[in-house]
């Protein structure tokens, strides 16, 4: 069952070990005491019968029958402490005292307690056998070791240990250079192509993104890519660079290694609210090497973030080096991704050693903050002491003719196994990039690092991670009953919500595969609009889609705006398409801490008679770094399959909604906010309406008119609202 307190345990790892040694030995005792009991209970003769010149009478027992054993197992599994009054109704039910109940329970724990403890060591038998045969094997390797340089015996015992263990990991390392050099000298007298195939990570922009619609196969890598320069002329890298891109990425370990473990001068601890910094001449003398001096026209962004995750470190692994894993659990970061060629599948069967050449575009929930571009190289290692890293490092220096507007500096994250199947996670995120092109309003959003940096990564990784512990939950807790009656509809449900966030996150942004066309002047909160047609693709319906959105600035806290816009109660004073009907929620799904991540589904009782009612499925999700609400009208036939557990895939969506961002990282929590920069929210309205259900059709100047007309009156009174609310 998912329960909002699962996560709250991952913060209080640590105290798992505090519990004072009394209290260890009280427990002890305790169930010591309830051991000294058995199933077939005896009974003693009362004080009144006995006679101290007679013998004592034999004890007499009393059996339970099967029926009676059988109900007690059976309460056994659902509750195996029951508490006073469920002894007493469990007792008044099978005709048994609340003792013999008691000391039933007492003695099927302590037989339960007994059998985990032989399979455990049952268990431990068999690792320690394995472990032994290990070290047999190992002791045969050493007795026949040869020297790397001489290929003479090597003199092991003439050496310290650490020299010893240093040899080995040198010989393990070149043999892992000669081996990514022998892939890479498959590919010479190979030509290369001028546009590579695309990986799953590029297909996701198609499958879920608004970007371009229609078959898979009638579109070219061009036209997936549009204006995008640098995604679209990207090759993979020639057979001169792949030595070089190894030692690279070498070295980037390395850095980020010591980035994410190193304290001061590095790093300059922050005062008060703000984060800490990084010492950017501490920097230039640590690292003197990687990828060159900073390029004129760039300024440095640093930021470095931890948190604990409720995700196992292979599964963080296997998604970090999955393309379309990883642009999908960062969809509202990474709004295009794809392989350009993997140099090496690391060893023994894992990603330790692995490889890979990659680009991706990364961005913000907005059209009026650029996205960054990057060409670069992602290296994952597995390390000694149980830590897993995954860096990355950009390639535009093998570019010479390249111009880049940002370039990544070994950035990525290290991963700690912890117990219970949780990881610490550390982020580095380390750019130079150009930002002159952000609009006014965004600049003290990005400059704060909450927009692009390591604490923004960190926290839609820790959401994302309550995300799918919560479809992983088989069982439909009391809050989510109603129309939702089965696990498997629960699980349909929430993957719908899952595509319909996805395909929001990669068509609000500036991602070069949009054209935006701005309707009027140069001011921030102009309407934007970009057209789509929709062809054979079962998840949207047929015909002209037209994309509107909007940014601008609110004195209000974002906490403020989240809480209005998720509210169904409120949802009336700003949905025109709503007409002021009564709107109720008729199912609820919680999936993280807050009480506002949350999936929805809504039904509007219109107030006129001759529409049918309409359903609407919704998610609102919000963590440290900004907030969302997305919905989607959704058919009432199609949803009915959903809840009933069939394929989420075929119902046609076209989502609109919200993101809520912090301006800046000081954000004012409560009361008014004075100006633009000193706190208060940035939101951006999207909306996505079918404006004619023929893909042919022209588009006419009259429906733009109506949806630009629409998206500013839903903006004035989102405005009057939660401004009034404050006032």
């Amino acid at each position: 069952m998912f329960q909002p307190n699962m996560f709250d345990s991952h913060h209080h790892l640590l105290d798992l070990g505090h519990k004072s040694p009394e209290n260890e030995l009280d427990l002890i005792r305790d169930d010591e005491y309830e051991s000294k009991s058995g199933t077939d209970i005896m009974e003693a003769p009362s004080g009144d019968d006995q006679d101290p010149n007679q013998r004592p009478k034999k004890k007499r027992y009393h059996r339970h029958t099967q029926h009676q054993i059988q109900e007690m197992e059976s309460f056994f599994k659902e509750c195996p402490h029951p508490d006073d009054k469920q002894r007493k109704e469990l007792g008044r039910r099978l005709g048994l005292e609340p003792l013999q109940i008691k000391f039933w329970f007492q003695n099927k724990r302590t037989q339960m307690k007994a059998q985990h403890e032989r399979h455990e060591n049952t268990q431990l038998r068999n690792d320690n056998d394995k472990l032994r045969a290990e070290n047999v094997r190992y002791k045969e390797a050493l007795s026949n070791a040869t020297c790397p340089n001489c290929g003479g015996p090597a003199a092991i015992g003439e050496m310290s240990f650490d020299e010893q263990h240093l040899r080995i990991e040198n010989v393990r390392l070149r043999e892992e250079i000669d081996r990514i050099s022998g892939i890479a000298a498959k590919y010479v007298g190979k030509p290369m192509l001028t546009y590579p195939h695309l990986s799953p990570g590029a297909s996701r922009s198609l499958d879920l993104g608004v970007g371009n619609f229609g078959s898979h196969g009638s579109i070219s890598a061009g036209e997936i890519y549009g204006a995008a320069d640098l995604l679209r002329s990207v090759s993979g890298p020639s057979d001169s660079e792949k030595p070089m891109i190894i030692e690279l990425a070498v070295a980037a370990m390395e850095e980020l290694i010591r980035m994410a473990q190193t304290g001061e001068p590095l790093w300059i601890p922050g005062t008060g609210n703000s984060a800490e910094a990084l010492n950017e001449e501490e920097y230039m003398r640590t690292f003197p090497r990687g990828i060159g001096p900073k390029p004129l026209g760039l300024k440095s962004e640093a930021s470095r973030e931890s948190t604990v995750v409720i995700m196992n470190h292979i599964n963080l692994v296997e998604i970090l080096m999955d393309a379309n894993q990883w642009s999908s659990v960062f969809s509202s970061i990474v709004s295009r991704a794809m392989t350009l060629e993997i140099l090496s599948t690391g060893v023994a069967g894992n990603y330790n050693g692995a490889l890979q050449v990659m680009t991706a575009e990364f961005q913000v929930p907005s059209p009026l903050v650029p996205t960054r571009e990057n060409y670069f190289v992602r290296y994952c290692k597995h390390h000694s002491d149980g830590i897993w890293a995954v860096v990355d490092v950009s390639l535009d220096n093998l570019r010479p003719t390249s111009v880049s507007r940002c370039r990544r500096r070994p950035s990525g994250c290290l991963i700690q196994e912890l117990p219970n199947g949780y990881s610490k996670v550390t982020w580095v995120e380390h750019v130079e990039v150009d930002d002159r092109a952000v609009h006014s309003i965004y600049k003290t959003l990005v400059n704060s690092g909450l927009a692009f940096g390591a604490r923004r990564w960190v926290a839609t990784l820790d959401r994302q991670c309550e995300r799918l512990a919560s479809v992983m939950a088989n069982n439909i807790t009391a809050g989510e009953a109603g129309v939702i009656s089965s696990p498997e509809g629960r699980k349909s449900m929430l993957k719908l919500a899952e595509r319909m966030v996805m395909s929001f996150c990669t068509g609000v942004g500036a991602s070069t595969a949009h054209t935006w066309t701005t309707l009027s002047g140069s001011g921030a909160d102009d309407v934007r609009v970009m057209t789509r047609k929709s062809v054979d693709d079962p998840g949207r319906p047929p015909g002209i889609v037209l994309s509107a959105a909007t940014s601008f600035w609110l004195p209000v806290p974002p906490k403020r705006v989240f809480d209005f816009l998720r509210d169904e109660n409120s949802r009336s004073e700003w949905d025109i398409l709503s007409n002021g009907g009564l709107v109720q929620e008729m199912a609820h799904i919680a999936n993280g801490r807050d009480p506002g991540n949350s999936v929805s589904l809504l039904r509007v009782n219109s107030s006129n008679s001759s529409q049918s009612n309409m359903l609407i499925l919704q998610e609102s999700c919000t963590d440290s770094t900004g907030s969302y609400v997305i919905y989607a009208p959704v058919d009432i036939v199609a949803m009915n399959v959903v809840l009933s557990g069939g394929d989420p895939d075929y119902v046609a969506l076209l989502p609109s909604g919200f993101a809520i961002l912090p301006n800046g990282p000081n954000n004012i929590q409560a009361g008014e906010v004075a100006e633009v920069g000193s706190g208060g929210s940035l939101l951006t309205v999207a909306f996505q309406i079918l404006v004619d259900s023929v893909p042919t059709a022209k588009l006419s100047l009259g429906s733009v008119a109506t949806v630009n007309s629409l998206i500013k009156c839903t903006v004035e009174r989102i405005k009057g609202a939660v401004v009034g609310e404050g006032a």
